[in-house]
């Protein structure tokens, strides 16, 4: 699941009650502009234990703020993360993938696997039906499996090498792909494929997203833009994923997203008890509401890759190992994360997160910073302090250009600007570009450092970030420019390799190699973060730190 920023959006008039007082004073408490976008460890909730009482309370609305607006809620055609975390309660997947990475039975109650790994076949739930009625058959999942196969994008991507649908009779059916494909669960388990109503496809056309009919436990309301989306119980829901506690029906009457991107007012309004919960929490805020009775913070990781800065191995002559490895000396990421995130993010190590199958724990603290090699390597490459302080080779100051996005999502303007500073002791000239438009320079390769995470429960996530024909000039992410046959190997054999440890040394490869030639430099893991009313328990996070409201009560 790629990243895709939103323009920040108005909030709705329902807002009005929250105190003004309120507001500035989380504004001046230094609340910035940051936004999340759209990966086996469980994730790490921090604070009040989530778990939902023994017997938790009936009924209620559990109003839940969300820092951007989605942009449908058609699963098939959306690509953020905002999308996911409502659309997640509309639609059912066929398994579910558990936090130590394993699947189980969802929508599907057992399948098989072909020897060659190009064929699935799954056994579907009967007396399972569609918020509009419909049956949900072999023929209901076929329907969304030929629709996104026609699609691009997200679910697309998720779909793999899909090569066909067949119904085997009316509640089995055959995948078939073309080649193996290791993270077709995965991908399965993942709300972007989940399943719709095929009636519901015919009924609203291209209007779909507006309009989103599933078998979960919420149904759709209405989707007031800007503003709200509303939800309601599914009163005949009974096949929740094995992850629930519940059995039955949600406990909650209703479920409401509100649409709010000023941090100040989110946070406020669950302070002030106008919203019952909120993501995104700032790290300077996380510290506060955790001293607040009333208020419990979850952090769940979020799973993938980890936020880090990307080399242009195109640009000269940062197509240079060595001078690379200068920087990587230079920067000092503990100090970054540790500064602007307060103790709440985790320092990363490598491309993939920590929690994510495949990591590599052998990078843990293999890359220190080390000024004094760092000037030992960049003399010995010739280049030379000039009078100003700057680095210069052949008549040619030393410059370094980092691009990232505006506004200022997560810190990352902040962590451009302490790299700068830090690199300016061993003389290296930093120029930042901070701007709307990141397309522009990304497609003319006019940077040298990029940054970027990504969200997906596999580590196959890295195939569309460094194998050489992902160019993003072709629609992939390979930033880096990096073209190497054999990391291209170790990418094919990680998507096609069903033994998880021959998966894991060749992943493990790949994450040595970007260290040992300093093609990216790692900086930190996202958490996911939500403040919530002490009186909502059961608030639940999968894999990819995403929210789960089956099991949520809201005590009186």
């Amino acid at each position: 699941m790629g990243e895709n920023d939103l323009r920040t959006k108005s909030a709705g008039n329902w807002i009005k009650g929250v105190s003004v007082a309120l507001a500035a004073s989380l504004l001046l408490a230094g609340c910035g502009a940051n936004k999340e976008a759209a990966g086996p460890e469980a994730a790490k909730i921090s604070d009040a234990k989530t778990a939902p009482a023994a017997k938790p309370a009936e009924g209620g609305e559990l109003t839940y703020a969300l820092a951007t607006s989605p942009d449908t809620l058609d699963p098939g055609s959306s690509g953020f993360a905002v999308s996911h975390r409502v659309f997640r309660n509309i639609v059912d997947s066929l398994v579910y993938q558990q936090k130590d990475g394993s699947f189980q039975p969802w929508l599907a109650t057992e399948w098989t696997k072909s020897d060659d790994g190009k064929t699935y076949t799954f056994k579907l739930r009967q007396n399972v039906k569609f918020h509009d009625g419909t049956p949900f058959n072999a023929a209901a999942v076929k329907a969304n499996f030929d629709r996104i196969a026609k699609a691009t994008g997200q679910a697309r991507a998720l779909l793999g090498p899909f090569a066909s649908a067949d119904i085997v009779d009316d509640y089995s059916i055959k995948v078939t792909l073309s080649q193996p494909f290791e993270p077709f669960l995965s991908g399965l388990s993942s709300a972007f494929l989940g399943i719709n109503s095929p009636q519901a496809f015919q009924q609203y056309g291209d209007q779909y997203g507006k309009h989103p009919v599933g078998t979960g436990p919420f149904v759709f309301v209405k989707w007031s833009e800007n503003d709200e989306i509303a939800l309601k119980k599914n009163p005949d829901y009974n096949w929740g994923p094995p992850v629930a506690d519940n059995k039955g029906p949600s406990h909650l009457d209703k479920l409401t997203f509100k649409i709010v991107p000023e941090e100040a007012t989110r946070i406020g309004s669950v302070q002030g008890g106008q919203i019952l919960a909120a993501e995104t929490v700032p790290p300077q805020n996380i510290v506060t509401l955790k001293n607040d009775a009333k208020i419990a913070v979850d952090q769940a990781v979020t799973n993938g890759t980890a936020f880090s800065l990307y080399f242009n191995l195109h640009s000269e002559p940062w197509n240079d190992p060595k001078l690379r490895q200068a920087i990587q000396l230079s920067v000092d990421a503990d100090t970054i994360v540790k500064t602007l995130y307060l103790g709440t993010y985790e320092r990363a190590w490598s491309s993939l997160t920590s929690g994510l199958f495949g990591f590599d724990e052998s990078l843990k603290n293999k890359i220190k910073p080390d000024i004094a090699k760092a000037n030992q390597l960049l003399d010995e490459l010739g280049w030379k302090k000039g009078a100003d302080g700057v680095r210069e080779k052949n008549g040619k100051k030393l410059i370094l250009r980092i691009l990232d996005g505006s506004p200022n999502r997560e810190k990352r303007n902040d962590i451009a600007a302490m790299v700068q500073q830090q690199l300016k002791q061993v003389g290296v000239n930093v120029t930042l570009n901070i701007t709307k438009d990141t397309n522009t320079p990304l497609t003319k390769d006019e940077y040298d450092l990029w940054g970027n995470s990504q969200v997906k429960a596999d580590p196959d996530v890295m195939r569309n970030l460094f194998r050489s024909d992902r160019e993003f000039t072709k629609g992939g992410t390979n930033w880096s420019h990096l073209a190497d046959p054999e990391i291209d190997k170790l990418l094919d054999q990680g998507y096609s390799e069903s033994d998880p440890q021959k998966r894991k040394a060749a992943y493990s490869k790949i994450q040595q190699y970007l260290i040992d030639n300093a093609v990216i430099l790692p900086i930190y893991e996202f958490p996911y973060t939500v403040a919530r009313a002490k009186t909502v328990s059961g608030l639940k996070y999968d894999l990819l730190g995403y929210p789960l409201f089956y099991d949520v009560s809201i005590s009186k």
